[in-house]
């Protein structure tokens, strides 16, 4: 049985609610296809999230990373292609910020996930989840886990594949603020499912 990690994170900025948090924690050790599936839920800590992504594949040691992060604002399940050496914009959780600051000064400008993006993303549409391919993972603390994965898979010279995938946020949050795009919880955990039986070539 391979392994996979999952990792979520918890509510950010003026968001009560991450729903990438309840998936990340309701997966953990499910199994789909092929894959045990440990779920992790990470701080939005500059200082800290990236430090305990990297400790917790250390101790898994698992064949493929995914990260999930909420977007709120896109309307559409969002693989990423890359994450760039950049850390910029609203604080964290503990009030630190960032300008224009790299993630790893002697790091390369950036890193492409190695997931079969395109593959997920015709699995996702393929179940009638609204999806596409993002080209930027932003400057925030998604962005930050994503390059400090791929840039220690690339120290290590793994053949781990990583990255990262954005969701919507869930209806519970746009009950908060109607304004927001947003879909059912289930919808979300489905399309993430969706996404891991989808690294193989396997129907979903």
């Amino acid at each position: 049985m391979k392994k996979l990690l999952l990792t979520g994170f918890v509510p950010f900025l003026h968001y009560p609610i991450n729903p990438t948090e309840d998936i990340a924690t309701s997966l953990d050790g499910v199994t789909i296809g092929d894959y045990e599936i440990i779920g992790r839920v990470l701080p939005v800590d500059y200082m800290q999230s990236a430090k305990q992504l990297i400790e917790h594949y250390d101790a898994v040691r698992p064949d493929v990373v995914i990260s999930l992060g909420m977007a709120a604002g896109r309307h559409q399940i969002t693989p990423e292609r890359i994450a760039i050496n950049c850390r910029s914009g609203e604080p964290d959780n503990r009030g630190v910020r960032f300008e224009d600051e790299p993630i790893e000064p002697d790091g390369p400008a950036g890193y492409f996930a190695t997931l079969p993006i395109r593959r997920i993303l015709i699995a996702l549409k393929e179940r009638g989840y609204p999806a596409e391919i993002s080209n930027t993972a932003g400057t925030y603390l998604c962005n930050n886990v994503m390059y400090s994965m791929l840039h220690k898979i690339a120290l290590d010279a793994a053949d781990v594949r990583a990255g990262f995938i954005h969701l919507p946020a869930s209806h519970e949050l746009a009950v908060k603020d109607p304004k927001l795009p947003s879909w059912p919880q289930q919808d979300l955990r489905q399309a993430v499912v969706t996404a891991i039986m989808a690294l193989d070539g396997e129907p979903s």
